[in-house]
C-alpha cells in the first residue's frame, strides 16, 4: 500500500507546477522578476508620493511668525486714489521676492464691508492679476485697475469687472503701529470681499470654486 502512495514533493516546489524549477530552490525566476518590479513600482509611487506628502503636512511642524513692514506714514496715504509700494512678499530670495503693492487709506464711503480699527485703515491691493498673474496698473483717470496682457479688468475696490479674471484682486493684512502703515501676508478675497487663505492666479473662491482649489495649510501666527 505504502508504494502505491505518491512521491513526497519538497516544500520549495509545492506551488510550483510549471517548466524551469528545479528541487531545492527557494526563489524562482518568476518570483525575483515580480519582487523586481513591485519594488521599482514602489520607487516610483513613493517619488510621487512622498513629496506631496511632506508639501501637506510640512507646514503643521513649522509655525512661522507674520512678518510686517514699514510702508511710510499713513498719512501720506490718500483715500481717493492709490500710491504704489514695492515690498519684499517672499524674503531671502532677493528682487524675485518683491512686489508691487497698491496703497490707500481707508474711505468709510466705499469700505463698508469692515468695521475700523487699527487693522483695516489701509486698503492694500496686489498688482498681480487673477487671471495668469501678470501684472496690473492702476489707471486713475479711469479709477480701474487694468491688466496689460489679457485685458483684465478691476473697479476701485479691486473686484473683477470684465475680462477673463476669476476673482477680485488679492489683498495684504495691514496695521497702524506709531504712526506708520504696516503690511503683512497676502490673502485672497471672493466677490463679497470674503477673506480667504491666498490663492494662485486662475483659481476661484466663489461658489464650489473655494472646494476644488483649496488653499495649503498653513499655521502663521495671526495678529
Amino acid at each position: 500500500m505504502a508504494e502505491d502512495r505518491p512521491p513526497k514533493k519538497s516544500p520549495y516546489t509545492l506551488d510550483r507546477g510549471y517548466p524551469g524549477a528545479f528541487e531545492g530552490e527557494t526563489v524562482t525566476r518568476r518570483r525575483l522578476m515580480t519582487g523586481i518590479g513591485q519594488g521599482m513600482g514602489g520607487v516610483a509611487a513613493a517619488a510621487f508620493a512622498l513629496p506631496a506628502l511632506a508639501f501637506a503636512v510640512g507646514p503643521l511642524f513649522e509655525r512661522k511668525e507674520w512678518h510686517w513692514q514699514s510702508v511710510g506714514p499713513l498719512a501720506d496715504l490718500p483715500n481717493d486714489t492709490y500710491v504704489p509700494k514695492v515690498i519684499t512678499e517672499t524674503p531671502g530670495i532677493g528682487e524675485t521676492g518683491m512686489t508691487t503693492v497698491y496703497l490707500r487709506r481707508r474711505n468709510p464711503q466705499i469700505d463698508t464691508t469692515d468695521k475700523p480699527d487699527r487693522y483695516n485703515q489701509i486698503v492694500a491691493i496686489s498688482s498681480r492679476c487673477m487671471h495668469l498673474g501678470c501684472p496690473v496698473r492702476f489707471v486713475a483717470a479711469a479709477t480701474r485697475f487694468i491688466c496689460p496682457c489679457h485685458g483684465g479688468v478691476y473697479d476701485f475696490q479691486g473686484q473683477r469687472s470684465g475680462g477673463p479674471p476669476v476673482r477680485p484682486l488679492d489683498r495684504f493684512y495691514t496695521r497702524v503701529r506709531g504712526g506708520d502703515a504696516e503690511l503683512g501676508p497676502r490673502f485672497s478675497v471672493n466677490s463679497h470681499l470674503k477673506r480667504f487663505s491666498a490663492r494662485d492666479p486662475g483659481q476661484d473662491t466663489d461658489g464650489i470654486g473655494k472646494y476644488l482649489y483649496p488653499a495649503r495649510f498653513s499655521t502663521p501666527v495671526k495678529p
